[in-house]
């Protein structure tokens, strides 16, 4: 197993897009024979009814994590809540699930949103270089 330090972290759900302000986070490659990953999120009690409620439904959602640096891209994995624990004044969320290999190409994702916006030429070579240096967040469709 390899740890790493979560630094930030996005849920991808039903087209909406939730940033998860983190206290702490944790992610393990558990490096296992279904590739498996966990990701440990330590954050603030008001998303508690949000989370308990994908996790009744035993919802899959896509998580969007930054590991290690915030300059670092995003790796995106297909979860499901493993575990929901409530304490004073803050939840801690366990997501399991698979790395998402087939769209997660940081570059190839905001080539994809650009091209989308109409962009073209010129201009869409001089958005793509600046974007690609300051890495902002992007949605993702589904599969």
């Amino acid at each position: 197993m390899k740890t790493f330090k979560l630094v930030a972290l996005e849920v991808v759900d039903g087209g909406n897009t939730v940033e998860i302000p983190l206290e702490d986070g944790l992610i393990i490659n558990k490096e296992n024979e279904r590739a498996s990953w966990l990701l440990e999120a330590y954050t603030d009690l008001s998303l508690y009814d949000y989370f308990k409620e994908v996790q009744e439904q035993s919802r899959e959602v896509i998580v969007q994590a930054v590991i290690t640096k915030r300059e670092n891209a995003p790796a995106y994995f297909q979860t499901k809540i493993a575990s929901l624990h409530k304490f004073e004044k803050h939840i801690s969320i366990l997501f399991e699930g698979q790395l998402r290999r087939n769209r997660s190409d940081y570059s190839e994702l905001l080539l994809d949103s650009l091209l989308e916006k109409g962009l073209g030429g010129q201009a869409l070579l001089e958005e793509f270089k600046d974007k690609m240096k300051s890495k902002p967040k992007l949605k993702i469709k589904h599969d």
